[in-house]
């Protein structure tokens, strides 16, 4: 029999190795230097081989064999001879990988006083740590299911944190904000008063919408591509956000989102503050004249952020449910709430996002609209009642997408476009309503042709790993050694 090479055995096995050597040794009484007297070695070099450190020759290991009476075959096993030998083991594997070594800790040396409960204690923090590490790599299922539990715990709410709310509001009278859309020289002064400094730069990490050098009190944003644009303005209090609520590292896909969506919102509430937010709202619908776009540009701000905005305060101060869509041009559904118990579409897992929407709806049937610089306007008669849908399209390098917000027939009365004669039928997801193409096309064309699927790249992408989840933390200490002042 050969001893396995030193090229091919593992630091695991001569650690098994070295306890079943020590074990047998000790059960027969020996010292290292009275078994090393009887092999022809140094206590001093047994005991490397007992802790791992040295592969002892097979003639060396045959003579271990005989002067403990075991076979070679016993030595070599990779079961841990004992329930101690085994805790040791799993200890020196959990502290030389790479999960433990990134945190930068120094390994726990095992001396003989310390007791099994100690050990037991140590791994299970190894334990939690290995398991809070593969949640935070998720998988596309993972990341699914933990965004349709956030889309249903926020639909349960209302769309509404008070909490972030009042911190907005907070924020804003510090900073002299009393009312019409938020200026770029305000924003600057609510971080001046976090104590950092707004500074605009071309190299931000292609990951990145905003790197904060905490050690410098700056934030560093991309430059205005639209002098005055609604995204600096949000990105900056985004930034912010994540400071004024606390924010740690991730631990979880769960925990990720959680802290995206709270930035969004804290940088909406801070741009169409509740106070005056609900005020314009509520004198919309005393007028019957509700309207997206009115909103939207009461504020300064995208069509989208109205829209989205709308989600938070017309059921918790008007009492209207409603739902909002953004729709990509082949109609799969990005983003999505709904409280109005409008129909969606959804997976098995009771995921949204992805989708496709129905042909008769309006986020898909816009598209085919000749005017698209106003709102279009619908009534669509589902199998869960009719809705009223007010839809805006737009167009990024991406593609086209649409923004739609709608509302249960009734509560169409306090909208502007409530007038529309346009009416759809939709019997989705009965797939004979818009899913299954007329027979007589689908017997011409059945086993004629074959399409070739585009793949999004985003569903195959967990959440990376690193300082920074969701960005290359490399990039980023790059761009800040670049841009630090000089010490």
């Amino acid at each position: 029999m050969a001893l396995p090479t030193a090229a091919s055995t593992t630091p695991l096995h001569l650690t098994t190795l070295g306890h079943r050597i020590r074990h047998h040794r000790l059960s027969r009484g020996f010292t290292l230097d009275e078994l090393g007297e009887q092999v022809g070695v140094a206590g001093s070099q047994l005991s490397l081989i007992e802790n791992g450190k040295r592969e002892p020759k097979l003639s060396l290991l045959q003579a271990i064999a005989g002067a403990t009476g075991v076979e070679v075959t016993d030595l070599l096993s990779t079961e841990p001879p004992n329930r101690r030998a085994a805790l040791e083991i799993e200890l020196a594997r959990a502290q030389t990988s790479p999960v433990f070594r990134q945190l930068g800790v120094a390994p726990i040396k095992v001396t003989k006083s310390m007791t099994d409960e100690t050990l037991e204690s140590i791994l299970a923090l190894h334990r939690e740590l290995q398991r809070r590490e593969r949640e935070a790599i998720a998988t596309p299922e993972e990341a699914r299911r933990a965004n349709t539990e956030l889309r249903v715990r926020m639909r349960d709410a209302h769309n509404y944190l008070p909490d972030i709310e009042r911190l907005a509001e907070k924020q804003l009278k510090a900073a002299g904000h009393v009312s019409g859309a938020l200026t770029h020289r305000t924003v600057s002064i609510m971080a001046e008063q976090l104590g950092f400094e707004l500074i605009y730069v071309n190299d931000l990490p292609h990951s990145a919408r905003s790197v904060t050098d905490l050690e410098h009190g700056r934030i560093y944003l991309p430059p205005a591509s639209i002098p005055g644009g609604h995204g600096l303005r949000s990105m900056a209090l985004q930034a912010m956000a994540h400071r004024l609520l606390g924010h740690e590292r991730p631990t979880d896909y769960a925990d990720f989102l959680q802290q995206r969506l709270e930035i969004n919102y804290y940088a909406a509430c801070c741009l169409m503050p509740e106070t005056a937010a609900v005020s314009f709202l509520q004198q919309a619908k005393k007028d019957r004249n509700l309207a997206v776009e009115d909103f939207r540009d009461a504020f300064g701000v995208t069509h989208e952020a109205a829209a989205m905005r709308l989600t938070n305060l017309l059921t918790h101060h008007l009492g209207i449910p409603l739902h909002f869509l953004r729709v990509d041009g082949n109609g799969g559904i990005s983003r999505v709430y709904e409280n109005d118990d409008l129909p969606v579409p959804m997976d098995v897992t009771g995921s949204v996002e992805g989708q496709i929407v129905c042909r008769q709806w309006s986020a898909r049937s816009a598209f085919e609209e000749q005017n698209r610089t106003t709102e279009h306007y619908q009534y669509t008669d589902t199998p869960a009642g009719t809705f009223w849908c007010s839809t805006q399209t737009g167009v990024t390098r991406d593609g086209e997408f649409s923004i739609t917000v709608g509302v249960p027939f009734d509560d169409a009365k306090w909208f502007r476009g409530r007038e529309t004669a346009t009416r759809a039928t939709s019997t989705c997801p009965d797939e004979s309503c818009c899913r299954r193409p007329p027979a007589d096309v689908a017997s011409r064309w059945s086993g004629k042709a074959w399409p070739s699927a585009r793949v999004h790249q985003h569903m195959f992408s967990p959440l990376p790993r690193g300082a920074f989840p969701g960005v290359d933390d490399t990039e980023v200490y790059a761009f800040l050694e670049r841009h630090s002042p000089a010490e």
